[in-house]
């Protein structure tokens, strides 16, 4: 699953490089690791970790332990090369094979597992992993290399048997919970990478699945020589000692760091005595854990002599000197990892495909909206059925045209729960080089324009035809084309919002009141000439439903008279008055709209939905979290 090499020096223009092949990573190492924050009551500098020294060698396993708090979660992510958190000052010196990578190379070399799974639930184990393989390695090793990689892993992990199975969602049963996260380190290795981060690897999980998690990810790490560093919250005493080294933190300072075997007799020689039948790993976090000491000050007080007990101890010297030398000997090139990759023009198309077999499995993604939409329009069919050509049913035919454009338009509040998915697995991916927003961003858009434009066919043929708008194919299909517009920019909207709050409530109530506001400067309200100028000039020129209202009324009312019904009191004077009959276009003309301006509303409407996905682009693009 490895390449073989060596290091060889090469001289580019301007700058040296240190080619590194896939066999050549031996250690990885941290010198003087710090992380501070602006503390909000003082304004002065507060250390989050500070003066955390490291090395893992080839096939070794790090865990990474403390109390909550203490810091793990922010020294994997400085150490993965990954955003710590907000508004921090970060130091470090990290070393590979005694170089510093340039960042592209580190991200191609390592991979990072979440906390949470972000799966695709709708996917079998077998797709998940394909997909995997593609957006990784696609263009760069033949088809048959990859189905053999992916055969191996999933024997490797033990999932023969779920290969079929798929990997669940809230309304289909799929995979347990050891089984998960099984397959998202098993995905995680498919480019064979020699650095893997494991956030909380076994959160959630029994003692019995997290060994055997852990004992997957160690069997490959032993084979494969790979470099794991997992931030972990208490292990069973089993899965405790399948690590080989231990790095224990508490308040952002280190208590112990080296062998997992050499742990007891330190803690024995600083005076803890670790008692038999103990779980080392309980013996250790309560050891370091002062939030819910009785005596605080005590506890504070033992804590602080246990890190200078380190500090002053034989093994930080050590591994102070060890990281210091490797500081000094560093080699001032860049080291530029020879690495198997995917194919650019490929991955949109990857992550269509994958968007497709998701969009039509997953019912929330679009069966429950088609379910809706089809409601929607038998309802609106039967409440508006059948109107007569008359003017006493303008009005009427008026207000279906809103209905039918607005709530099309808000109901895409349904496709929120299906793109934060989307995103957190984009998230995921980008973090580990995968691919950009770009990608990303046209894939979501391509693989939306079908599954809209059926539910736009489905609805107008209920809703259109039942209400009895212009009796004309012509008349049909300019309404279908607005109403898809109207949904594309809708959806559009969506994307941007909850590009920018992905938090589903939140991302839910702004749409809503997006959407509501669209709807009240629509012109439908208040006609456009005597809306509120502010109103007008700053978000009705700008509102896509205004435009989808406008669009529709002209193909309604621009060709069609109605009978003013008996005495011929007409309620809209027309030039087919003397007839006893209104000419349509007087009806727009009390709204200030004319015919001949509809290729002009569509081009206002492709630059919103054009605008709405740029923006939406933007934002991804700026937030990597």
């Amino acid at each position: 699953m490895s390449k073989t090499g060596s290091i060889d020096i090469e001289k580019g223009a301007g700058a040296d490089h240190a080619h590194l092949t896939n066999a050549d990573i031996r250690s990885f190492s941290w010198n003087d690791v710090a992380v501070t924050v602006k503390d909000r009551e003082s304004k002065q500098p507060k250390d989050i970790i500070s003066g955390i020294n490291g090395i893992v060698h080839a096939g070794e396993m790090l865990a990474l332990m403390g109390p909550s708090g203490s810091g793990k979660t922010t020294l994997l992510n400085v150490l993965a090369h990954r955003p710590a958190t907000q508004g921090v000052t970060v130091k470090h010196s990290l070393y590979l094979n005694g170089s510093k990578p340039a960042l592209d190379a580190f991200l191609k070399l390592s991979s990072y597992v979440e906390q949470e799974d972000a799966l695709v639930g709708s996917l079998t184990v077998r797709e998940t992993m394909y997909f995997a393989a593609q957006l990784s390695l696609s263009g760069s090793i033949t088809k048959s290399e990859r189905l053999v990689r992916i055969d191996a892993l999933i024997a490797a992990f033990g999932l023969q048997d779920q290969t079929s199975n798929l990997v669940g969602t809230p309304i289909r049963k799929g995979l347990s919970g050891g089984q998960r996260r099984r397959l998202s380190v098993a995905s995680q290795l498919i480019t064979s990478p020699k650095i893997l981060f494991l956030d909380e690897p076994t959160s959630g999980l029994d003692s019995a699945a997290s060994f055997e998690v852990i004992n997957f990810v160690r069997t490959i790490a032993k084979k494969h020589r790979i470099l794991v560093i997992a931030s972990i919250h208490q292990p069973s005493t089993t899965t405790f000692d399948l690590f080989d080294q231990l790095l224990l933190l508490s308040r952002g300072r280190t208590v112990y760091n080296g062998p997992i075997s050499d742990v007891k007799d330190y803690f024995s020689k600083s005076g803890y005595e670790m008692p038999l039948y103990i779980n080392p790993a309980e013996f250790v976090i309560d050891l370091v854990n002062i939030d819910f000491a009785v005596d605080r000050a005590k506890a504070s007080d033992q804590l602080h002599s246990l890190q200078e007990a380190w500090l002053r101890s034989v093994d930080a010297s050590a591994l102070r000197s060890q990281a210091q030398d490797i500081s000094e000997h560093a080699s001032s090139t860049d080291l530029v990892y020879e690495h198997e990759t995917a194919n650019a023009f490929l991955i949109p198309l990857t992550l269509i495909h994958r968007s497709f077999i998701k969009s039509y499995r997953d019912v929330v993604a679009y069966g429950i909206r088609i379910a809706m939409y089809m409601g929607l329009a038998i309802m609106m069919g039967t409440v508006w059925l059948r109107l007569d050509a008359n003017q006493s049913n303008i009005i009427a035919f008026t207000n279906a045209i809103f209905f039918g454009g607005a709530f099309m338009s808000f109901m895409a509040v349904a496709y929120i729960p299906a793109f934060l998915e989307d995103r957190q697995l984009f998230v995921k991916e980008r973090s580990n080089g995968l691919y950009g927003p770009t990608a990303f961003m046209v894939a979501n858009f391509i693989i939306g324009i079908p599954y809209l434009f059926i539910i736009t066919i489905l609805f107008s043929v209920i809703a259109y035809w039942l209400s009895n708008f212009r009796n004309s194919a012509e008349g049909f299909w300019i309404w279908v084309m607005w109403l898809f517009l109207d949904l594309l920019a809708a959806e559009s909207l969506v994307v941007l919002l909850s590009s920018l709050v992905p938090i589903f409530v939140i991302a839910l109530a702004a749409t809503a009141f997006a959407n509501g506001l669209w709807m009240s400067v629509n012109g439908f309200m208040v006609q456009p000439e005597t809306l509120n100028v502010f109103w007008r000039y700053v978000f009705h020129y700008i509102d896509y439903q205004g435009y989808v209202f406008r669009g529709m009324m002209v193909n309604e009312f621009g060709k069609r008279t109605f009978e003013c019904g008996s005495g011929c009191k007409c309620m809209y004077p027309s030039a087919l008055e003397d007839q006893c009959k209104i000419d349509g276009k007087a009806v727009l003309a009390t709204y200030g709209y004319k015919t001949g301006n509809e290729g002009r509303y569509v081009g206002y409407m492709l630059v919103i939905i054009l605008g709405y996905r740029l923006l939406g682009w933007t934002v991804l693009y700026l937030r990597r979290t």
